[in-house]
């Protein structure tokens, strides 16, 4: 969810979370956005003065119901990751603008059963509409193009938790899904 208290930073790139949940199984949690035909990881905005912890739980919250009980953190990323939004997705009256999104992103165990899922757990529109479970790397396909790098970025770097024998192969679309757009450089720290 976005709001005004949003932290921008001096580059025009937006404060966010980026939330992967997976099953005991290594599948990962995909929702579908509403009213929309695209699928994604829950995300968002970390607001001015807010902790990264907290705004993990806080949209952990908002998008898909769960609390803190419901999940263990197995990984974070080390820094963020960086994606530009495309110009017809920049908010042009914004103030200051935004250019694109800074991501920490988490990787969680759901704990509890998936009946836990609930997209209607806050006052805002619900974010999804839809869910469902994923193979690893299926969400770098399953996501909007902007965002593929990043989450390719994620998943290469936050699975050694989640295998720690190794993640699964790169499926044969790969390399083709990431050629597409270029992304952003990353930025650590």
């Amino acid at each position: 969810m976005s709001g005004n208290d949003d932290y921008i930073d001096a580059q025009g790139f937006r404060a966010n979370v980026g939330i992967i949940l997976m099953r005991d199984d290594g599948r990962l949690f995909l929702g579908g956005r509403a009213g929309a035909r695209g699928w994604q990881f829950p995300q968002g905005g970390i607001r001015r003065g807010e902790l990264d912890e907290a705004a993990l739980y806080r949209e952990l919250q908002e998008e898909v119901g769960l609390g803190s009980d419901d999940v263990e953190e197995l990984g974070r990323t080390r820094g963020w990751l960086r994606y530009r939004l495309p110009p017809q997705f920049r908010r042009r009256n914004a103030s200051p603008p935004c250019i694109g999104q800074k991501q920490r992103w988490f990787l969680l165990r759901l704990k509890g059963p998936e009946s836990r899922l609930r997209f209607d757990a806050t006052d805002q529109p619900a974010e999804f509409d839809r869910w469902r479970w994923a193979e690893w790397w299926d969400p770098v396909r399953e996501v909007i193009y902007f965002k593929r790098r990043v989450y390719a970025r994620a998943l290469e770097e936050l699975g050694p938790y989640a295998f720690p024998d190794g993640p699964p192969p790169h499926p044969e679309w790969w390399e083709d899904r990431l050629r597409r757009r270029p992304a952003a450089p990353r930025e650590d720290g």
